[in-house]
């Protein structure tokens, strides 16, 4: 069976444990509902998370979830130095690998709160490669 590739990422309101946690439980359920995930499907999901949130593993929102059986793994985004127009500061990015017979195209990414920024970049490159 194919695997699929699933990107999200949102930003945290403060670095404590409470708000990524939330954060990221809120990222994940929009991208479960949006793809219709069988959380028995899901191969794997690396997060990662900005150099100022240290306060949680984002891992822990998906075990709470339900993810028991899922390998996690977690780290860190490059230290890009700000001001960067693609930076976005307290974020929290997975990619979710999937097994499903859909199409890569037929995978929807989510990118909420602060992170619709990283979205709008993404939508500004692939404009010009529309005909």
């Amino acid at each position: 069976m194919p695997v699929r590739g699933i990107r999200g990422a949102t930003t945290a309101t403060a670095n404590t444990q409470e708000a990524i946690t939330e954060a990221t439980e809120e990222l994940l359920r929009e991208l479960t509902e949006q793809n219709d995930l069988d959380i028995g499907e899901i191969c794997f999901a690396y997060f990662t998370t900005t150099h100022d949130l240290t306060a949680e593993y984002p891992a822990y929102a998906a075990r709470r979830l339900g993810w028991l059986d899922v390998p996690l793994l977690c780290g860190h985004d490059m230290d890009v130095k700000l001001p960067n127009p693609r930076g976005v500061r307290m974020c929290i990015r997975t990619l979710v690998l999937y097994n499903t017979p859909r199409p890569q195209s037929a995978m929807r990414f989510a990118y909420l709160r602060g992170a619709a920024a990283i979205k709008s970049d993404l939508d500004s490159l692939r404009s010009p490669l529309i005909p």
